[in-house]
Protein backbone atom coordinates (compact mmCIF):
# COMPACT_ATOMS: atom_id res chain seq x y z
CA UNK A 1 0.00 0.00 0.00
CA UNK A 2 1.14 2.93 -0.81
CA UNK A 3 1.89 6.14 1.44
CA UNK A 4 2.03 9.64 1.53
CA UNK A 5 5.29 11.52 3.39
CA UNK A 6 4.55 14.97 3.37
CA UNK A 7 7.77 17.36 4.15
CA UNK A 8 9.12 20.83 2.87
CA UNK A 9 12.04 22.02 1.05
CA UNK A 10 13.91 25.31 0.59
CA UNK A 11 13.70 26.29 -2.64
CA UNK A 12 16.76 27.97 -2.20
CA UNK A 13 19.43 25.48 -0.96
CA UNK A 14 17.26 22.38 -1.02
CA UNK A 15 16.81 21.82 2.61
CA UNK A 16 14.42 19.60 4.22
CA UNK A 17 12.06 19.72 7.49
CA UNK A 18 8.96 17.74 8.68
CA UNK A 19 7.25 21.35 9.47
CA UNK A 20 6.89 24.61 7.66
CA UNK A 21 9.88 27.46 8.67
CA UNK A 22 10.17 31.15 7.65
CA UNK A 23 13.31 31.51 7.63
CA UNK A 24 15.97 28.55 6.23
CA UNK A 25 18.25 27.40 9.14
CA UNK A 26 20.95 26.70 6.09
CA UNK A 27 20.60 29.60 3.60
CA UNK A 28 19.28 31.98 6.03
CA UNK A 29 16.79 33.05 3.31
CA UNK A 30 12.89 34.02 4.00
CA UNK A 31 9.60 32.57 3.01
CA UNK A 32 11.25 29.97 0.59
CA UNK A 33 9.56 26.57 2.13
CA UNK A 34 7.47 24.70 0.15
CA UNK A 35 5.44 21.62 0.94
CA UNK A 36 6.04 18.73 -0.94
CA UNK A 37 3.81 15.35 -1.64
CA UNK A 38 5.80 12.48 -2.15
CA UNK A 39 3.88 9.22 -2.33
CA UNK A 40 6.22 5.99 -1.00
CA UNK A 41 5.43 2.70 -2.19
CA UNK A 42 5.73 0.11 0.93
CA UNK A 43 6.21 -2.76 -0.96
CA UNK A 44 9.94 -3.75 -1.79
CA UNK A 45 10.99 -5.41 -4.70
CA UNK A 46 13.46 -8.10 -4.94
CA UNK A 47 16.89 -6.21 -4.65
CA UNK A 48 19.44 -6.94 -8.21
CA UNK A 49 22.64 -7.67 -7.53
CA UNK A 50 25.17 -4.71 -8.13
CA UNK A 51 27.35 -4.44 -11.09
CA UNK A 52 31.15 -4.32 -10.37
CA UNK A 53 33.92 -3.18 -12.57
CA UNK A 54 37.30 -2.34 -12.20
CA UNK A 55 38.93 1.01 -14.00
CA UNK A 56 40.71 -1.40 -16.92
CA UNK A 57 37.66 -2.96 -17.41
CA UNK A 58 35.85 -0.05 -18.35
CA UNK A 59 34.78 0.67 -22.24
CA UNK A 60 36.20 4.51 -22.41
CA UNK A 61 37.65 6.59 -24.80
CA UNK A 62 37.63 10.42 -26.08
CA UNK A 63 35.37 8.92 -29.38
CA UNK A 64 32.74 9.15 -26.89
CA UNK A 65 32.60 13.10 -26.86
CA UNK A 66 30.43 14.55 -29.68
CA UNK A 67 31.80 17.98 -31.10
CA UNK A 68 29.12 20.37 -31.03
CA UNK A 69 30.25 21.97 -34.27
CA UNK A 70 31.11 25.54 -31.98
CA UNK A 71 34.14 25.67 -31.16
CA UNK A 72 34.00 28.02 -28.15
CA UNK A 73 31.59 25.53 -26.94
CA UNK A 74 33.85 22.98 -26.90
CA UNK A 75 36.17 24.25 -25.20
CA UNK A 76 33.67 25.04 -22.08
CA UNK A 77 32.37 21.40 -22.29
CA UNK A 78 36.22 20.12 -22.04
CA UNK A 79 36.58 18.70 -26.10
CA UNK A 80 32.89 18.13 -26.27
CA UNK A 81 29.58 16.46 -25.78
CA UNK A 82 30.24 13.57 -23.28
CA UNK A 83 27.86 10.85 -24.46
CA UNK A 84 24.90 10.18 -21.72
CA UNK A 85 26.11 13.56 -19.78
CA UNK A 86 23.41 15.84 -18.39
CA UNK A 87 24.02 19.23 -19.06
CA UNK A 88 22.11 21.91 -17.25
CA UNK A 89 22.23 25.49 -19.14
CA UNK A 90 20.60 28.43 -16.94
CA UNK A 91 20.74 32.30 -17.97
CA UNK A 92 18.58 35.87 -18.31
CA UNK A 93 15.27 35.70 -20.78
CA UNK A 94 16.22 36.41 -24.14
CA UNK A 95 19.91 35.77 -23.16
CA UNK A 96 20.09 33.03 -26.02
CA UNK A 97 19.77 29.69 -24.37
CA UNK A 98 17.56 28.35 -27.10
CA UNK A 99 19.48 30.04 -29.80
CA UNK A 100 22.94 28.56 -29.33
CA UNK A 101 20.98 25.35 -28.36
CA UNK A 102 19.57 25.57 -31.87
CA UNK A 103 22.80 25.84 -33.20
CA UNK A 104 24.34 23.10 -31.77
CA UNK A 105 21.39 21.21 -33.36
CA UNK A 106 22.34 22.41 -36.90
CA UNK A 107 26.56 22.36 -36.43
CA UNK A 108 26.81 18.86 -33.94
CA UNK A 109 29.03 16.43 -35.50
CA UNK A 110 26.84 13.52 -35.42
CA UNK A 111 24.48 11.82 -37.82
CA UNK A 112 22.31 10.30 -35.59
CA UNK A 113 19.14 11.56 -34.64
CA UNK A 114 18.90 14.89 -32.46
CA UNK A 115 15.86 15.72 -30.50
CA UNK A 116 14.83 19.19 -29.51
CA UNK A 117 11.65 19.14 -27.17
CA UNK A 118 10.37 22.85 -26.50
CA UNK A 119 7.40 23.18 -23.48
CA UNK A 120 7.10 26.93 -24.01
CA UNK A 121 6.47 26.98 -27.74
CA UNK A 122 4.21 25.61 -30.35
CA UNK A 123 5.84 23.24 -33.06
CA UNK A 124 5.53 26.53 -35.80
CA UNK A 125 7.01 28.67 -33.80
CA UNK A 126 9.90 26.80 -32.99
CA UNK A 127 10.08 26.23 -36.45
CA UNK A 128 10.40 30.11 -36.98
CA UNK A 129 13.31 30.85 -35.14
CA UNK A 130 14.84 27.37 -36.52
CA UNK A 131 14.57 28.60 -39.88
CA UNK A 132 15.90 32.19 -38.35
CA UNK A 133 19.22 30.84 -37.78
CA UNK A 134 19.10 28.64 -40.72
CA UNK A 135 18.88 25.31 -39.21
CA UNK A 136 18.44 22.88 -42.14
CA UNK A 137 19.37 19.25 -41.52
CA UNK A 138 17.24 15.74 -41.47
CA UNK A 139 18.78 14.34 -38.36
CA UNK A 140 16.89 17.42 -36.08
CA UNK A 141 13.69 16.50 -34.81
CA UNK A 142 11.49 19.21 -33.43
CA UNK A 143 8.23 19.06 -30.57
CA UNK A 144 6.16 20.83 -29.10
CA UNK A 145 5.57 18.51 -25.30
CA UNK A 146 5.42 19.55 -21.60
CA UNK A 147 4.56 16.08 -20.64
CA UNK A 148 7.36 14.23 -18.68
CA UNK A 149 6.61 10.96 -19.35
CA UNK A 150 5.90 11.30 -22.98
CA UNK A 151 9.26 13.19 -23.53
CA UNK A 152 11.23 10.37 -21.80
CA UNK A 153 9.54 7.46 -24.15
CA UNK A 154 10.55 9.03 -27.27
CA UNK A 155 14.24 9.36 -25.81
CA UNK A 156 13.96 5.82 -24.95
CA UNK A 157 12.21 4.52 -28.51
CA UNK A 158 14.69 7.32 -30.54
CA UNK A 159 17.84 6.52 -28.93
CA UNK A 160 19.21 10.03 -30.16
CA UNK A 161 22.50 11.36 -29.77
CA UNK A 162 21.45 14.75 -28.34
CA UNK A 163 18.29 15.32 -27.01
CA UNK A 164 17.40 19.30 -25.79
CA UNK A 165 14.47 19.84 -23.19
CA UNK A 166 13.40 23.76 -22.90
CA UNK A 167 12.63 24.37 -20.10
CA UNK A 168 12.84 22.48 -16.69
CA UNK A 169 10.46 24.70 -14.94
CA UNK A 170 7.60 24.17 -17.83
CA UNK A 171 7.14 20.07 -17.95
CA UNK A 172 5.58 17.88 -15.73
CA UNK A 173 4.47 14.81 -14.81
CA UNK A 174 1.11 13.44 -14.40
CA UNK A 175 2.76 11.05 -11.75
CA UNK A 176 3.30 13.62 -9.58
CA UNK A 177 0.08 15.64 -8.01
CA UNK A 178 1.73 19.45 -8.12
CA UNK A 179 2.04 22.09 -10.65
CA UNK A 180 4.47 22.54 -13.43
CA UNK A 181 7.43 24.67 -11.90
CA UNK A 182 6.60 23.70 -8.38
CA UNK A 183 9.67 21.85 -6.10
CA UNK A 184 8.70 18.31 -6.51
CA UNK A 185 7.91 18.69 -10.27
CA UNK A 186 11.26 19.66 -10.85
CA UNK A 187 13.03 17.25 -8.68
CA UNK A 188 11.35 14.63 -10.22
CA UNK A 189 11.23 15.59 -13.83
CA UNK A 190 15.16 16.07 -13.45
CA UNK A 191 15.42 12.81 -12.13
CA UNK A 192 13.32 10.86 -14.95
CA UNK A 193 14.70 12.74 -17.32
CA UNK A 194 18.53 11.90 -16.09
CA UNK A 195 18.02 8.36 -15.69
CA UNK A 196 16.38 8.30 -18.91
CA UNK A 197 19.39 9.84 -20.73
CA UNK A 198 21.68 7.48 -18.85
CA UNK A 199 20.09 4.01 -19.71
CA UNK A 200 19.75 5.61 -23.41
CA UNK A 201 23.25 6.70 -23.97
CA UNK A 202 21.61 10.18 -25.17
CA UNK A 203 23.61 13.61 -24.30
CA UNK A 204 20.64 15.53 -22.60
CA UNK A 205 20.21 19.73 -22.49
CA UNK A 206 18.22 20.71 -19.90
CA UNK A 207 17.31 24.37 -20.27
CA UNK A 208 16.49 26.43 -17.04
CA UNK A 209 15.39 29.71 -16.20
CA UNK A 210 16.85 32.01 -13.22
CA UNK A 211 15.97 34.28 -10.48
CA UNK A 212 16.09 37.54 -9.92
CA UNK A 213 19.43 36.77 -7.70
CA UNK A 214 20.87 34.98 -10.90
CA UNK A 215 20.45 31.47 -9.69
CA UNK A 216 18.86 28.45 -11.81
CA UNK A 217 15.06 28.53 -10.71
CA UNK A 218 14.49 25.40 -8.18
CA UNK A 219 16.06 23.24 -5.56
CA UNK A 220 19.49 23.11 -5.62
CA UNK A 221 19.59 19.64 -5.73
CA UNK A 222 18.72 20.25 -9.42
CA UNK A 223 22.28 21.34 -9.97
CA UNK A 224 23.68 18.01 -8.26
CA UNK A 225 21.77 15.85 -10.02
CA UNK A 226 22.81 16.85 -13.77
CA UNK A 227 27.01 16.45 -14.84
CA UNK A 228 27.64 20.11 -16.26
CA UNK A 229 25.99 23.46 -15.31
CA UNK A 230 26.62 26.20 -18.20
CA UNK A 231 25.44 29.73 -17.38
CA UNK A 232 25.29 32.22 -20.00
CA UNK A 233 25.64 35.72 -19.27
CA UNK A 234 25.87 38.90 -20.81
CA UNK A 235 24.76 42.68 -20.15
CA UNK A 236 21.20 43.58 -21.39
CA UNK A 237 21.72 46.27 -24.81
CA UNK A 238 25.01 44.56 -25.48
CA UNK A 239 25.56 41.71 -28.28
CA UNK A 240 28.41 40.02 -26.20
CA UNK A 241 27.34 36.84 -24.54
CA UNK A 242 29.42 34.26 -22.66
CA UNK A 243 29.13 31.15 -21.97
CA UNK A 244 30.46 30.17 -18.29
CA UNK A 245 30.72 26.87 -16.49
CA UNK A 246 30.15 26.41 -12.72
CA UNK A 247 30.17 22.71 -12.57
CA UNK A 248 31.87 20.29 -15.30
CA UNK A 249 32.75 16.91 -14.05
CA UNK A 250 34.34 15.90 -17.27
CA UNK A 251 36.56 18.93 -17.64
CA UNK A 252 37.74 22.16 -16.21
CA UNK A 253 35.25 24.67 -14.71
CA UNK A 254 37.32 27.92 -15.72
CA UNK A 255 36.82 28.25 -19.42
CA UNK A 256 34.47 30.72 -21.10
CA UNK A 257 33.34 30.88 -24.70
CA UNK A 258 32.26 34.11 -26.23
CA UNK A 259 29.75 34.63 -29.10
CA UNK A 260 28.40 37.50 -30.18
CA UNK A 261 24.07 38.08 -31.10
CA UNK A 262 22.91 39.38 -34.42
CA UNK A 263 19.75 38.96 -36.35
CA UNK A 264 20.66 35.42 -37.56
CA UNK A 265 22.06 34.06 -34.33
CA UNK A 266 25.03 33.72 -32.26
CA UNK A 267 28.27 33.35 -34.19
CA UNK A 268 31.33 32.82 -32.18
CA UNK A 269 34.15 35.52 -31.09
CA UNK A 270 37.61 33.97 -32.16
CA UNK A 271 39.28 36.97 -30.86
CA UNK A 272 37.41 38.51 -27.77
CA UNK A 273 40.24 40.96 -27.04
CA UNK A 274 40.09 42.77 -30.16
CA UNK A 275 36.33 42.90 -30.20
CA UNK A 276 35.88 44.14 -26.54
CA UNK A 277 38.69 46.99 -26.87
CA UNK A 278 36.82 48.30 -30.24
CA UNK A 279 36.31 51.56 -30.02
CA UNK A 280 38.17 52.27 -27.12
CA UNK A 281 39.43 56.12 -26.52
CA UNK A 282 42.95 56.28 -25.90
CA UNK A 283 43.55 59.81 -25.43
CA UNK A 284 41.11 59.96 -22.48
CA UNK A 285 41.79 59.93 -18.69
CA UNK A 286 40.02 57.21 -16.93
CA UNK A 287 40.73 54.03 -19.11
CA UNK A 288 43.14 51.31 -18.38
CA UNK A 289 43.48 47.94 -20.46
CA UNK A 290 43.69 44.63 -18.13
CA UNK A 291 44.89 41.26 -19.18
CA UNK A 292 42.24 38.88 -17.52
CA UNK A 293 42.77 35.32 -17.17
CA UNK A 294 39.60 32.82 -18.16
CA UNK A 295 40.85 29.36 -17.98
CA UNK A 296 43.53 28.72 -20.33
CA UNK A 297 42.91 32.10 -22.18
CA UNK A 298 43.51 35.89 -21.99
CA UNK A 299 40.96 38.37 -22.13
CA UNK A 300 41.83 42.38 -23.01
CA UNK A 301 39.43 43.97 -21.19
CA UNK A 302 39.28 47.63 -20.51
CA UNK A 303 39.17 48.96 -16.71
CA UNK A 304 37.18 52.42 -17.30
CA UNK A 305 37.07 55.39 -14.30
CA UNK A 306 35.11 58.43 -13.65
CA UNK A 307 35.56 60.05 -10.94
CA UNK A 308 34.29 63.98 -10.12
CA UNK A 309 33.47 65.90 -6.88
CA UNK A 310 30.10 65.34 -5.00
CA UNK A 311 26.82 66.75 -5.03
CA UNK A 312 26.00 65.14 -1.62
CA UNK A 313 26.64 64.30 1.86
CA UNK A 314 27.97 60.72 1.08
CA UNK A 315 29.78 60.42 -2.34
CA UNK A 316 28.13 57.56 -4.93
CA UNK A 317 31.00 54.77 -5.88
CA UNK A 318 28.95 52.45 -8.30
CA UNK A 319 30.51 49.44 -9.84
CA UNK A 320 29.38 47.72 -13.42
CA UNK A 321 31.54 43.85 -13.46
CA UNK A 322 32.95 44.38 -10.79
CA UNK A 323 32.69 43.75 -6.97
CA UNK A 324 31.54 46.96 -5.48
CA UNK A 325 33.12 46.87 -2.19
CA UNK A 326 36.27 45.84 -3.60
CA UNK A 327 36.28 49.23 -5.39
CA UNK A 328 35.41 50.50 -1.96
CA UNK A 329 38.66 48.78 -0.55
CA UNK A 330 41.18 50.11 -3.15
CA UNK A 331 40.08 53.60 -2.62
CA UNK A 332 40.57 53.66 0.94
CA UNK A 333 43.67 52.15 -0.31
CA UNK A 334 44.36 54.84 -2.39
CA UNK A 335 43.69 57.84 -0.06
CA UNK A 336 46.11 56.09 2.35
CA UNK A 337 48.94 55.57 0.30
CA UNK A 338 49.11 58.46 -2.24
CA UNK A 339 47.36 61.29 -0.54
CA UNK A 340 44.27 61.63 -2.67
CA UNK A 341 41.28 63.44 -1.55
CA UNK A 342 39.00 60.71 -2.58
CA UNK A 343 36.52 60.87 0.34
CA UNK A 344 34.31 64.31 -1.16
CA UNK A 345 34.12 62.84 -5.07
CA UNK A 346 32.07 60.36 -6.49
CA UNK A 347 33.21 56.68 -8.42
CA UNK A 348 31.72 54.87 -11.53
CA UNK A 349 33.97 51.59 -12.39
CA UNK A 350 32.89 49.60 -15.72
CA UNK A 351 34.22 46.95 -17.22
CA UNK A 352 33.66 47.77 -21.29
CA UNK A 353 31.83 45.07 -22.81
CA UNK A 354 29.95 43.72 -20.24
CA UNK A 355 32.24 41.10 -18.54
CA UNK A 356 32.38 40.82 -14.86
CA UNK A 357 35.59 40.57 -13.36
CA UNK A 358 36.30 38.25 -10.69
CA UNK A 359 39.92 37.96 -10.27
CA UNK A 360 41.82 40.07 -7.52
CA UNK A 361 44.82 40.63 -10.31
CA UNK A 362 42.71 43.45 -11.70
CA UNK A 363 43.07 45.86 -8.67
CA UNK A 364 45.88 47.46 -9.91
CA UNK A 365 44.42 48.44 -13.37
CA UNK A 366 41.10 50.11 -10.93
CA UNK A 367 43.41 51.91 -9.13
CA UNK A 368 45.21 53.59 -11.96
CA UNK A 369 42.03 54.03 -13.69
CA UNK A 370 40.47 56.08 -10.90
CA UNK A 371 43.99 57.99 -10.15
CA UNK A 372 44.01 58.84 -14.06
CA UNK A 373 40.32 60.10 -14.19
CA UNK A 374 40.87 61.90 -10.38
CA UNK A 375 44.62 63.53 -11.69
CA UNK A 376 43.16 64.17 -15.60
CA UNK A 377 46.91 62.48 -16.48
CA UNK A 378 45.88 59.68 -19.05
CA UNK A 379 47.54 56.07 -19.07
CA UNK A 380 50.00 55.35 -22.17
CA UNK A 381 47.79 53.75 -24.85
CA UNK A 382 50.16 50.97 -25.47
CA UNK A 383 50.29 49.75 -21.87
CA UNK A 384 48.36 47.63 -19.87
CA UNK A 385 48.52 46.96 -15.60
CA UNK A 386 48.26 44.01 -13.94
CA UNK A 387 48.86 43.28 -9.86
CA UNK A 388 46.28 42.20 -6.72
CA UNK A 389 46.71 45.74 -4.18
CA UNK A 390 47.14 45.05 -0.63
CA UNK A 391 45.40 46.84 2.06
CA UNK A 392 48.90 48.47 3.12
CA UNK A 393 49.47 49.39 -1.03
CA UNK A 394 51.98 46.55 -1.74
CA UNK A 395 51.64 44.88 -5.14
CA UNK A 396 51.36 41.31 -4.69
CA UNK A 397 52.15 38.58 -7.44
CA UNK A 398 49.66 37.34 -9.68
CA UNK A 399 49.02 34.02 -11.18
CA UNK A 400 49.28 32.96 -14.87
CA UNK A 401 51.66 36.34 -15.86
CA UNK A 402 53.18 34.41 -19.19
CA UNK A 403 50.45 33.58 -20.33
CA UNK A 404 48.98 37.52 -20.01
CA UNK A 405 52.23 39.09 -21.34
CA UNK A 406 52.11 36.83 -24.23
CA UNK A 407 48.74 37.65 -24.85
CA UNK A 408 49.59 41.66 -24.40
CA UNK A 409 52.80 41.13 -26.92
CA UNK A 410 50.18 39.31 -29.67
CA UNK A 411 47.83 42.68 -29.42
CA UNK A 412 50.70 44.69 -30.26
CA UNK A 413 51.43 46.44 -26.95
CA UNK A 414 54.52 48.02 -25.76
CA UNK A 415 55.29 48.34 -22.21
CA UNK A 416 53.33 45.96 -18.97
CA UNK A 417 53.26 47.25 -15.59
CA UNK A 418 53.21 44.36 -13.39
CA UNK A 419 54.21 43.55 -9.87
CA UNK A 420 57.94 43.02 -9.21
CA UNK A 421 57.46 39.78 -7.64
CA UNK A 422 56.45 38.20 -10.97
CA UNK A 423 59.17 39.98 -13.30
CA UNK A 424 61.41 36.68 -12.89
CA UNK A 425 58.89 34.77 -14.25
CA UNK A 426 58.37 36.77 -17.72
CA UNK A 427 62.22 37.61 -18.28
CA UNK A 428 62.24 35.88 -21.21
CA UNK A 429 59.50 38.85 -22.74
CA UNK A 430 61.83 41.79 -22.07
CA UNK A 431 63.11 41.89 -25.89
CA UNK A 432 59.47 42.25 -27.19
CA UNK A 433 58.10 44.36 -24.34
CA UNK A 434 59.31 47.04 -21.86
CA UNK A 435 58.12 45.48 -18.45
CA UNK A 436 58.34 47.40 -15.38
CA UNK A 437 57.62 45.91 -11.73
CA UNK A 438 56.09 47.61 -9.22
CA UNK A 439 55.93 47.30 -5.02
CA UNK A 440 53.49 49.54 -4.21
CA UNK A 441 50.40 51.66 -5.17
CA UNK A 442 52.24 55.45 -5.57
CA UNK A 443 54.77 53.46 -8.02
CA UNK A 444 52.57 51.85 -10.16
CA UNK A 445 50.45 55.15 -10.50
CA UNK A 446 53.94 56.79 -11.82
CA UNK A 447 54.80 54.02 -13.88
CA UNK A 448 51.49 53.43 -15.79
CA UNK A 449 50.51 57.35 -16.18
CA UNK A 450 51.76 60.59 -18.53
CA UNK A 451 53.46 63.04 -16.81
Amino acid sequence: MAKSNNYFVCTSCGYETVKWMGKCPSCLEWNTFEEVNEIKNAKIDKIREIKLDTVEDINYSESSRISSGLEEMDRVLGGGIVSGSVILVGGDPGIGKSTILLQLCQYAKTDNTIMYISAEESISQLGLRAKRIGLVRGNVKLSSETDTDVICQAITQNKPAIAVVDSIQTVYSGQIPSIAGSVNQIKNSTLMLVNTAKQSDTSLFIVGHVTKEGNIAGPKLLEHMVDTVLYFEGESGSSFRILRSVKNRFGSTNEIGVFEMSNTGLSQVTNPSAFMLEGRNMNAPGTVVLPLLEGSRTLMVEIQALVCPTNFTMPRRMASGIDQNRINMLMAVMEKNTGMKLYNHDAYINVAGGIKVNETACDLAVVVAIASSYTGRKADGGCVVIGEVGLTGEIRSVNGIDKRINEVVKMGYTKAVIPKANIKSVSNFKDQISIIGVSDVAHAIDASLTK
